[in-house]
């Protein structure tokens, strides 16, 4: 009865790990997830105040596929002021959610046997859906040495008369890195010798820095050229916690930003009209309420990275943005933990949750074997208990 594409496709890990928190906290257990992609900040009062609004003045209807003018105008003026680069309303679209803007951008732009060079670690979704367009995920293996980020020589292995997309996520999940300006220059010198290929620039994490300039460094900063060859991704969900409302959008040459129209227009239709409202009152507003919630992140931050230092056997570089933190616990590989012998990282997460009561993720499920993502978007008394349990669990692994 199943499709054979449905039959080979595996749910969201993050996702079903932060169901099976939920359970067992249902079951009474004292459960810390540190597995969730999302801030534990409620929206801003603003923006919610402005969804209220927009459904006590009847703007419960269908939008434009591509979303509202008001919308989009509010998003290619963003845009321009953390890129440097004009865009026309036409060249913006919208829908319901990061997540699904990636999907329709890979539906209008990827063939099938079509190559697109995804690198390691990397968001968990990103093969999956290259292979639900058909395409090919080619994995660009990165290292602890370079901070988890691709350099130029693992760039040019993978690069092939195939290739038609590079993904960058910049700040990363799940490292929390970012690639700077000079990194970034080093990368647009390889691609300036294979014009064919696309990067898509997932920007949902941008806003979300320890840095002075309040941004993440961008490809189109080095190179404006590239904004013909660029599709920017981007939403409310992290910036302005606003994960179960569902909206997302992409920029990018009009020709793609028309074909993924028509896509979203014969899939989803459009993303809530409420959920537009309120967005536009996120990137409209006052950002008083996302500078409080970003120095508490940092705090949470600083906090999380000193006291993983202190964890025997765990190896942690210092996140510069986003809310995870990607220790390196291979140390505790081909050791044992009751009898069972821990092999990866799935070995690893598994024994955790079961003798303290702590969610991860696995980093296999990144396409890094040897770490774990802990997210710190946590009340830091949680996550001061969840360090702790960690430490005990950590000492009752045995060589």
């Amino acid at each position: 009865m199943l499709s054979q594409r449905v039959k080979n496709l595996k749910a969201s890990p993050t996702l079903a790990l932060a169901a099976k928190a939920k359970e067992l906290k249902a079951a009474g257990k004292d459960v810390i997830s540190l597995s969730v992609g999302e801030p534990d900040w409620d929206t801003f009062e603003s923006i919610k105040a402005a969804g209220i609004k927009a459904i006590q003045e009847g703007q419960t209807k269908y939008t434009p596929a591509s979303g509202t003018p008001e919308l989009r105008k509010a998003i290619a003026i963003q845009t321009e002021k953390e890129v440097g680069i004009k865009y026309s309303e036409s060249e913006v679209t919208v829908s319901t959610g990061g997540k699904f803007v990636i999907f329709s951008a890979l539906q209008s732009t990827i063939d099938p046997g079509d190559e697109v060079l995804i690198p390691a670690p990397y968001w968990v979704s990103y093969p999956d859906m290259v292979e639900l367009a058909g395409g090919v995920p080619k994995i660009v293996q990165t290292s602890p040495e370079n901070r988890f980020k691709m350099t130029t020589k693992e760039l040019e292995s993978c690069l092939s008369s195939k290739t038609k997309m590079l993904i960058i996520n910049s700040p990363s999940n799940p490292t929390g890195e970012i690639y700077s300006l000079a990194e970034l220059k080093s990368i647009v010198e390889v691609l300036k010798k294979y014009p064919r290929v696309i990067v898509m620039s997932d920007d949902i994490y941008n806003r979300l820095v320890f840095t002075s300039e309040g941004i993440a460094p961008h490809l189109l900063h080095v190179e404006p050229s590239f904004k013909s060859r660029t599709l920017i991704i981007n939403g409310v969900s992290k910036t302005y916690s606003m994960t179960g409302w569902r909206l997302g959008w992409a920029l990018g040459p009009s020709e793609v930003i028309s074909a993924m129209n028509r896509y979203q227009s014969q899939s989803a239709s459009c993303a809530s009209s409420i959920t537009q409202a309120a967005a536009f009152q996120a990137l409209t507003g006052s950002q008083e309420e996302l500078s409080v919630a970003l120095k508490k992140l940092k705090v949470r931050r600083d906090f999380v990275f000193t006291e993983l230092q202190k964890v025997s056997g765990f190896q942690v570089t210092e996140p510069q943005g986003a809310f995870y933190i990607w220790p390196n616990i291979s140390s505790f590989f081909g050791k044992s933990f009751n009898g069972l012998k821990i092999n990866g990282s799935k070995d690893f997460a598994n024994a955790l949750l079961e003798d303290q009561m702590v969610v991860t993720v696995p980093g296999v499920e990144f396409g890094q074997d040897i770490c774990l993502r802990l997210s710190y978007a946590l009340e830091e008394s949680r996550m001061q208990e969840a360090i702790e349990r960690i430490q005990r669990f950590t000492e009752k692994v045995h060589g």
